[in-house]
């Protein structure tokens, strides 16, 4: 009989008849999360790191092709036993344990959330900022930014917390208004990135910053992953989502037609974009809010910053909510529901002070997409080899809604996981010390705080071998 303290109705399994999500459902899943303004960002930044046009698109489409990999792997537990996330690495890391990883995943959903509010805010300030060109540009240098944004912000972040509140049924027609809204306002702005940059040509000239081969690879490879970095959350909590599929054929190919293609054509759209601003301002501009906001108009920056608004609003529910309120509620599912985990995303995702977060290109992609990929790779890795190579894809399903059953561990927790988990992040935190300035250069090799610019792969590798080993030797 299954353990009251590991069940609800968000965690419970997902009966066959009520899967019915095909292959366009997943397809249309990925089209309306990829299609969102920090994946923009994602390919703007590299533009403004160095990377010429082509070499963005590349970085990002072999980025999302290899993250492509654990999202179908770690989907297929999902389709098989609908299932979602927190449960499913109950198999791995144990009933109790469990929660370490849901609640790094958690964590880093909430560091989202808080970008994605930020961006809500940030836009309807700048809408404010059309029709009163007095007020001042957002102050992105200092700790806190000035009162007005904040007070964006935060009415912004309420909107949010008012749709949890209503619940997730709520946010459909916005998913909806974003499916046909955002293709078209990306159209629309490529057109007029090339309209005023006097044509595709001089975009598509402009140059690499990097003068030699090993100055492009030395920016590539950590760029590449934070590419990764950026589904690393999602490669995790997939899931979530694939335990509604009618098949798994539905949800491989469904993720194989909706991820890469999609990342790599709004990718494209924002390196292009970002590429015309160096010849139409003088400088690069990363931030689509920032641009946005010296469009002539007042008409069309408001109509700019109103898709933004509702696109990101949409996204932000659907993408950085769900998970994490399902995670948070796997700590005590008879205490914390859906709304109630949802509350506490939204609290944590001002704590974590997003605005610092995306404040320049280097942090967005170096500090947060990277260090976070550092602690969700190893997990990554341990959940794919125990579901395929220690399992060999089966679970027992009832036992992982019981404190005494096959994955009852040790009270609760597989030790052999939680060491690999540990010595998979370990190699990454001396490059992050160094990324954040808290230690000298000088302290580490240099071949130990390079390891850092391979997070992800480093962790996942790590953790994914070592966990293999140990568990085969308890056999």
């Amino acid at each position: 009989m299954s353990n009251r303290s590991l069940i609800n109705e968000d965690l419970a399994p997902i009966a066959q008849d009520q899967r019915k999500w095909n292959t366009w459902n997943y397809a249309a899943l990925w089209i309306s999360m990829s299609l969102c303004i920090p994946t923009y960002m994602l390919a703007s930044s590299l533009i403004e790191g160095g990377m010429n046009w082509w070499q963005s698109i590349l970085t990002i489409f072999i980025g999302n092709t290899i993250v492509l990999i654990p999202m179908i792997l770690n989907g297929h537990a999902g389709a098989k036993y609908g299932i979602p996330f927190p449960v499913f690495v109950r198999a791995s890391f144990g009933t109790k344990g469990a929660n370490i990883p849901a609640m790094l995943r958690a964590i880093v959903a909430c560091g989202w959330f808080g970008i994605q509010t930020w961006i809500g805010g940030a836009s309807l300030y700048n809408l404010l900022r059309a029709w009163n060109p007095s007020l001042a540009e957002i102050d992105n240098i200092s700790l806190f930014p000035q009162a007005l944004p904040m007070i964006c912000f935060l009415l912004f972040w309420f909107l949010n917390m008012y749709i949890v509140h209503r619940g997730v049924d709520s946010i459909k027609k916005l998913l909806v208004f974003k499916a046909f809204f955002l293709p078209i306002a990306a159209f629309a702005l490529l057109i007029w990135a090339i309209w005023a940059a006097n044509g595709l040509g001089p975009i598509l000239e402009q140059p690499s910053k990097f003068e030699t081969n090993s100055d492009f690879f030395a920016y590539f490879f950590p760029a590449l992953t934070g590419m990764v970095g950026f589904w690393a959350t999602l490669s995790l909590n997939i899931p979530d989502f694939t335990r509604y599929a009618v098949s798994q054929k539905a949800q491989v190919n469904g993720q194989m037609i909706g991820l890469p293609p999609a990342m790599t054509f709004f990718a494209f759209v924002g390196v292009i974009v970002t590429s015309s601003t160096a010849i139409i301002y003088g400088h690069t501009e990363w931030d689509i809010v920032k641009l946005a906001g010296k469009f002539d108009s007042k008409i069309m920056v408001s109509f700019a910053m109103i898709g933004i608004l509702i696109s990101t609003l949409a996204t932000n529910i659907a993408a950085n909510i769900v998970s994490p309120a399902n995670d948070f509620a796997n700590l005590a599912p008879q205490k914390i529901n859906f709304k109630i985990g949802g509350y506490i995303t939204g609290v944590i995702g001002i704590l974590i002070m997003p605005w610092k977060l995306i404040a320049d290109p280097n942090g967005y992609i170096f500090t947060w997409l990277i260090a976070y990929s550092s602690l969700l790779g190893p997990v990554g890795g341990i959940m794919i080899v125990d579901y395929f190579f220690i399992r060999n894809k089966n679970l027992i399903a009832e036992d992982l809604y019981k404190h005494d059953g096959a994955y009852a561990y040790n009270n609760g927790f597989n030790s052999s996981a939680i060491i690999a988990l540990l010595l998979g992040i370990i190699p990454n935190v001396p490059g992050f010390f160094l990324q954040i300035k808290i230690i000298d250069a000088s302290v580490f090799p240099e071949w130990i705080s390079h390891l850092y610019n391979y997070a992800w792969f480093v962790g996942f590798g790590v953790s994914g071998i070592l966990y293999y080993v140990m568990m085969k030797n308890k056999k």
